[in-house]
């Protein structure tokens, strides 16, 4: 599936292995997020391109999310352009909360989707 011209995937078809990006703002990634993504928020992915460049896995595919799927289609998008496969995760942190999902808020605990 496509958003726009960008590849788009539900969460159903990511797997524990995958390599996520979260570019939701610090509240939304402090109030819960997928234990293990890379959080690098929109307003500052420009600036910190160089963390994903070294956390990505050479030749891997990127997975973005946000809350709902429009900022991460949007970063998608941008690293399409710089020759990254990054693939936008349709529904985003509500549709991952959604399929039961595990969310951590990063202490231990079970965080939530805001």
């Amino acid at each position: 599936m496509r958003f726009g011209s960008v590849p788009t995937v539900g969460v159903d078809a990511l797997t524990s292995e995958d390599f996520l990006l979260d570019v939701r703002e610090d509240d939304e990634w402090e109030a819960g997020h997928a234990q293990g993504a890379l959080h690098i928020p929109m307003s500052e992915f420009v600036a910190r391109y160089g963390e994903l460049s070294e956390a990505a896995p050479e030749g891997g595919k990127v997975y973005v999310l946000c809350r709902v799927g429009g900022r991460s289609a949007q970063v998608a998008q941008y690293l399409v352009q710089q020759g990254i496969d990054a693939v936008n995760v349709e529904g985003g942190m509500q549709a991952w909360e959604a399929t039961g999902r595990p969310v951590s808020d990063g202490k231990g605990g079970t965080g939530t989707v805001i």
